[in-house]
């Protein structure tokens, strides 16, 4: 729909301050006008309507985009995610209705702002369900004036919201964290081991680390071996039918293999692999 739009007020993109004194010029509808513009839009498609309904409207998009400010993102940003809430709003919003445009666009303006915040706010995203969303705006507008909730106070958020206990303990932990550097700080060496790069290396494929693995691995199969030739024929057997074998045998298969009931080859499996355990253990 804004592809469409030829804006009839020239609304400035060159300076942020430009954008708002312009879109203060630009002369707020009546609730006849309004209602009448959004027939046309609904009945008759008409774009000029709908250009006439969104430019009336901007300067309710930079008002509620204000108070997402504390966030730390760039106020032309949140205006602008606001904008495109707003178009939506209005090629949604039905006339027959008896509301004012600016009360159901608020929704859907909001809406557009928090979906920027939570993918910009972090690197790492902080709230992904619907509890944590809720719980991400609600608690960092109350963390403002406190400081780290104790029992009562989490309760009090858990119940208000509807949300688990849970989540609102694992939420205010995020909010307290914040992003750092892969690589640290250049200024300071000092610093670069408490950076990711210096705990999070993989050493998994450095060829020390693989013959380590190798010869653990070598040595585990020949405890096992040991001690598998310590058993009788019939618990060796029924441990390589359930456990070492392509195709596992059940219980029933092997209690009719040596005509004794499915508990008695479940008996006879379980001290087994204590004698193997008490095997290995002694012998490492």
């Amino acid at each position: 729909m804004n592809k469409s739009l030829q804006l009839q007020y020239a609304v400035p993109s060159d300076s942020l301050e430009s954008y708002l004194q312009a879109t203060r010029n630009i002369p707020i509808l009546s609730a006849e006008e309004e209602r009448e513009l959004a027939v046309r839009l609904h009945e008759q498609g008409d774009l000029e309507a709908a250009q006439k309904l969104v430019l009336s409207h901007l300067r309710f998009v930079a008002h509620i985009a204000r108070s997402y400010s504390g966030y730390g993102l760039a106020l032309a940003d949140l205006i602008q995610e606001g904008n495109i809430g707003l178009m939506k709003a209005v090629k949604r919003f039905d006339p027959n209705v008896g509301v004012r445009l600016i009360s159901f666009a608020v929704y859907w303006i909001r809406a557009e702002i928090h979906e920027f915040i939570l993918r910009n706010w972090r690197i790492v995203k902080v709230a992904t369900t619907k509890a944590q969303r809720k719980l991400f705006f609600n608690l960092r507008s109350q963390k403002k004036q406190l400081g780290w909730f104790n029992n009562d106070e989490v309760n009090a958020v858990a119940d208000d919201l509807g949300v688990k206990r849970s989540d609102v303990l694992e939420m205010e932990k995020r909010l307290s964290g914040m992003d750092i550097g892969f690589d640290g700080p250049d200024d300071n060496e000092d610093d670069v081991t408490l950076a990711p790069s210096g705990y999070l290396e993989d050493t998994s494929q450095e060829p020390a680390q693989l013959l380590e693995k190798s010869d653990w691995q070598d040595d585990q199969e020949t405890r096992l071996h040991n001690a598998m030739k310590e058993l009788d024929d019939r618990s060796r057997d029924i441990l390589q039918q359930r456990w070492l074998s392509d195709n596992k045998a059940t219980l029933h298969q092997l209690a009719d293999k040596y005509n004794v009931s499915a508990e008695r080859i479940r008996q006879l499996e379980n001290n087994a692999i204590k004698k193997l355990r008490n095997a290995i253990g002694e012998a490492a």
